[in-house]
Formats: structure tokens, C-alpha cells, sequence
């Protein structure tokens, strides 16, 4: 398993922005694609971004679509998430998940493809 340490969360005003960012411990990073989800109070588990090994493609939720953008660093084995135009219902602990390494994009918007997972920052929008 990779281990993964998320940071960049915080409490930010509707409109604001916030990059979060996830170290991988790992020295295949590189072969694994990344994810994020997220969390909200009250709800279940979501998908927000996730981006292949390469970073040559990239997905997100019809949510976040436009406002986020996930990209990533294999030199220094992080992959970030740019949050931009947040809104209270973004509101969220926010986690970063990474594939098994060599694993094809299929599926990745599914969190049980996902087998290593951060401990979780927090992203509160205030309105």
C-alpha cells in the first residue's frame, strides 16, 4: 500500500479557493493513477477528480466540472487539487485515493478501485 498525506484544507468564503495537495510515500507513484473524494456532513462518500498515471487524462464530477482541477507532479510524487469558485456544498473532508499501480483508467471513478486512501483534510465553505 502507498501511504498518502493530504494538506491545504481550511475554512474559506463562497467564491474562494483552496489547493489541496497529497504526498505519496511510494516510489511507484508514477504507475498509479490518483483520486479525490470527498465526504460532506451527512453524506455519503463522493467522487470528485481523478487523473491517470501519465496525467494525460483527467475526470471529474459533473459538480466540480469547471470550478476544480486536479494535476499532478510525479518528480516529487504529488498530485494536487485546484478549487476554485467553492460554494457551501462543497463543504466536505476531502480524501486522496491511489490505484494499484499499472491498473488501467476503467473504473476509475469507483472508490472500491481505489486501494490506498489519506487520513482526510477538511474544506469548509462558509457562505
Amino acid at each position: 500500500q502507498v501511504q498518502l498525506v493530504e494538506s491545504g484544507g481550511g475554512l474559506v468564503q463562497a467564491g474562494g479557493s483552496l489547493r489541496l495537495s497529497c504526498a505519496a510515500s511510494e516510489g511507484t507513484f508514477n504507475r498509479r493513477a490518483m483520486g479525490w473524494f470527498r465526504r460532506g456532513p451527512g453524506k455519503e462518500r463522493e467522487f470528485v477528480a481523478a487523473i491517470s498515471w501519465s496525467g494525460g487524462n483527467t475526470y471529474y464530477a459533473d459538480s466540480v466540472k469547471g470550478r476544480f482541477t486536479i494535476s499532478r507532479d510525479n518528480a516529487k510524487s504529488t498530485v494536487f487539487l485546484q478549487m476554485n469558485s467553492l460554494k457551501p456544498e462543497d463543504t466536505a473532508v476531502y480524501y486522496c485515493a491511489a490505484r494499484p499501480r499499472n491498473f488501467s483508467d476503467y473504473g476509475i471513478t469507483d472508490a472500491d478501485s481505489f486501494g490506498s486512501w489519506g487520513q482526510g483534510t477538511q474544506v469548509t465553505v462558509s457562505s
